[in-house]
């Protein structure tokens, strides 16, 4: 059996500056940006299916969802309850690290050298913690090819 985790969804407020923030900040790519038309659902809610990947990455992708319901806007920069919500693999830590402080990308956790490799932790333009990470090339998931 082969399986694999095709996208998380992350609710944001708005696709636009998701967008703009993910791929002028973050350098991710911008794989899809398409309407969605839901034969139950009124055209005044503007659903789009917007998918966004790292650069050079060919795993999991964020599919960016804007939240539609008072109840979801709750979420918006709280998926994981305060915790880190996703992980960022990087094959170069300090290149990744100066130019995303460069960019405005504001760093919660300064960098750390662990057992498993360097880490820092930066928030999402809503709110959301990610680590940015270069995992030791012993490190599991790196002997896996999905870090160098």
């Amino acid at each position: 059996m082969k399986q694999a985790i095709v996208h998380i969804a992350l609710v944001v407020d708005d696709y636009d500056e998701a967008i703009d923030f993910y791929v002028n900040k973050l350098k991710f790519e911008l794989i899809e940006d398409s309407y969605q038309l839901e034969k139950d659902k009124q055209p005044e809610q503007d659903k789009r299916w917007v998918v966004v990947s790292p650069p050079g990455s060919n795993g999991v992708t964020l599919l960016l969802a804007r939240a539609s319901k008072p109840e979801q806007r709750d979420f918006i920069g709280n998926q994981a309850g305060g915790r880190v919500f996703l992980f960022l693999s990087t094959d170069d830590f300090w290149r990744d690290y100066e130019r995303m402080v460069s960019d405005g990308i504001r760093f919660v956790r300064p960098p750390q050298e662990q057992d498993y490799g360097t880490v820092a932790v930066f928030e999402d333009l809503y709110g959301n913690l990610w680590d940015l990470l270069q995992l030791h090339p012993d490190h599991p998931m790196a002997r896996r090819g999905r870090a160098e």
